[in-house]
């Protein structure tokens, strides 16, 4: 007796070809409640493009071609189960369909590394970008969201690595139970068996050769699934990747690393909580163009990845204004010379690289710009400038960011043991990214749970922060460090001739560790911080534990100039 038809609940596929989705197929089919269909509009999609197949008559003359009635009757059509699986390839959404494709069933999306694809893409055809499909998958992607049902999104390097929690997942995600027979006598178990160790015997293998499930183009595409009897693990070492095709490679990329993003992690950390949520999505400059914050990126060959080979600064925007941007870039421009860049962009370009960046991103107030300019780009990897031939590499890094430290009730500090440069070794005038010596007193700092650490001379004697400099105040009169083993900061020159403006006693010396100890006041300054009051060095208290006087004053006095001073963005009264 034939089983009641009735209405059932699609499922759509959508991948690229090599992309495991056979295997998938065969595991929805071991379900009790799904029936599937392996790619329902291949004909559809032979007739519509003409595409050559050495199947394709066949496949015409025994599929239903018409789009209409293949997404009415064939994919949408009654049903004897609850569920139907549709195995689709992305580049078979040919234009005409009918708008149920998308807008009816539930959706997911498989994606696979092109370099796994592609090695093996040619056995049957020529390879394309249009063959791949991968663009057309970040449209279907695009088009779902639109639809408000964003598409899961599941990679099958996870089938390899864990397919009973990426199932698990990918069920939950499409709301239908998950059963453990779609890890059963299929390839998804025989791999989950290998790979966890368990004894083969104790779980069914499937049988080798044919499905009736399988499209008629199967003896063309499944010939090594056919010839298992499992699936076995994802080789070790991969195959030697066809240089011939790494023109489709590079094309093929991005459209799989913006799909890559989307994947629900099931084997690794969730991804972390930004200090600030608004900078998830922001544009940076890098070289000569603005990028998304996910796609900004530099090349393994540049410099500061080869040797931290790199200038930088910081600048912080006020209400329009970029704060002292004519003394940021004088340093930068000198910590390039002293380092013998080559080919640097004008100051005018560096300029013009800010401003365009910061009104992209409509970051006119309450935000920071890590500025950078590496050596550039080596033709080889090594350490001699002479590799440089293309010029410096310009980075303009912005992000909604408030001073970092407590200004209001102040933070604490330890004493590092990590020495702070010497000029014999390394001129900390140069601003430069080789910041390794600071990290490993940041290090320190962490481990004792304090907002940073103070770093000492070869003598001993103060020097800095390991992020800022520093000052203190005893009996009325402002003391700092000589700038001979620490950066002589913008922001330090900034509160140097405040302390002055203010009619205060400015002194410049070396301190000793004691005196931070018995200051009467201590404070940090530095672009991102500001001037950060400090009440508790080593375990001991500046002066009563709290933000002093004079402190006060000089936050007063700063906030008063930036907000009278500063380079005004192009543009941002304009509106």
């Amino acid at each position: 007796m034939a089983a009641e038809q009735g209405e059932v609940e699609v499922i759509h596929s959508w991948s690229a070809p090599r992309s495991l989705s056979t295997s998938l197929t065969y595991s929805f089919h071991q379900r009790d409640d799904t029936e599937v269909l392996d790619e329902p509009l291949y004909a559809t999609f032979l007739q519509v493009t003409g595409a050559e197949r050495p199947y394709r008559e066949d496949v015409l003359s025994k599929m239903e071609n018409d789009g209409d009635k293949v997404v009415k009757d064939v994919i949408f059509g009654p049903g004897s189960k609850k569920y139907r699986f549709c195995k689709h390839m992305a580049k078979q959404r040919v234009p005409g369909l009918p708008s149920d494709l998308m807008k009816k069933g539930k959706h997911f999306i498989l994606i696979r590394n092109p370099l796994d694809i592609l090695p093996s893409f040619d056995k049957v055809v020529p390879p394309s970008f249009l063959e791949l499909g991968l663009g057309e998958l970040v449209s279907i992607y695009s088009e779902l969201c639109d639809l408000g049902t964003p598409p899961p999104v599941i990679d099958a390097a996870d089938l390899h690595e864990n397919p009973e929690a990426t199932l698990q997942c990918l069920c939950e995600d499409l709301q239908i139970p998950f059963q453990s027979s779609m890890l059963k006598n299929n390839d998804l178990q025989a791999f989950y068996v290998a790979y966890r160790s368990y004894l083969m015997q104790a779980f069914s293998r499937w049988e080798a050769g044919p499905k009736p499930i399988d499209g008629i183009w199967a003896p063309w595409w499944y010939k090594s699934v056919h010839k298992s009897t499992g699936f076995a693990s994802e080789r070790k070492y991969p195959a030697e990747f066809p240089f011939s095709l790494y023109h489709l490679l590079e094309q093929s990329l991005p459209f799989y690393n913006l799909l890559k993003r989307q994947v629900k992690r099931v084997s690794s950390l969730p991804p972390p909580d930004l200090p600030v949520p608004a900078n998830e999505k922001l544009l940076a400059w890098v070289g000569d163009e603005i990028l998304p914050r996910e796609s900004a990126k530099v090349s393994v060959f540049d410099s500061v990845v080869q040797g931290g080979d790199s200038v930088w600064e910081g600048l912080r925007i006020y209400d329009g204004k970029v704060f002292k941007l004519e003394e940021h870039l004088d340093r930068l421009f000198d910590s390039a010379k002293a380092l013998a860049f080559e080919n640097v962009p004008t100051r005018g370009e560096i300029k013009d690289a800010i401003f365009k960046t910061l009104i992209r991103n409509g970051m006119f107030n309450n935000a920071h710009i890590r500025l950078s300019l590496t050596r550039g780009k080596k033709v080889t990897s090594g350490m001699s400038p002479a590799f440089n031939r293309y010029g410096c590499t310009l980075i303009v890094l912005p992000e909604w960011k408030p001073p970092v430290y407590d200004n209001t009730k102040g933070i604490t500090l330890v004493t590092a043991t990590t020495r702070r440069n010497s000029p014999n070794n390394l001129d900390s005038k140069i601003h430069h990214n080789n910041l390794l010596n600071n990290i490993l007193a940041k290090i320190e700092g962490n481990n004792a749970n304090a907002d940073d650490a103070i770093m000492l001379d070869k003598d001993g004697y103060v020097s800095e922060t390991n992020a800022t400099n520093i000052f203190l105040v005893k009996k009325g009169r402002v003391l700092t460090p000589h700038a001979d083993y620490c950066l002589p900061g913008i922001t330090r020159a900034t509160v140097m001739d405040l302390v002055v403006k203010e009619n205060l006693i400015l002194e410049e010396r070396r301190i000793s560790l004691s005196e931070f100890h018995t200051a009467d006041e201590v404070w940090t300054t530095g672009t991102m911080g500001e001037i950060s009051p400090v009440v508790k060095i080593d375990g001991r208290l500046v002066g009563d534990g709290q933000v002093g006087p004079v402190t006060r004053r000089l936050q007063n006095a700063y906030k008063n100039l930036t907000d009278a001073s500063g380079v005004p963005i192009p543009t941002y009264r304009e509106a």
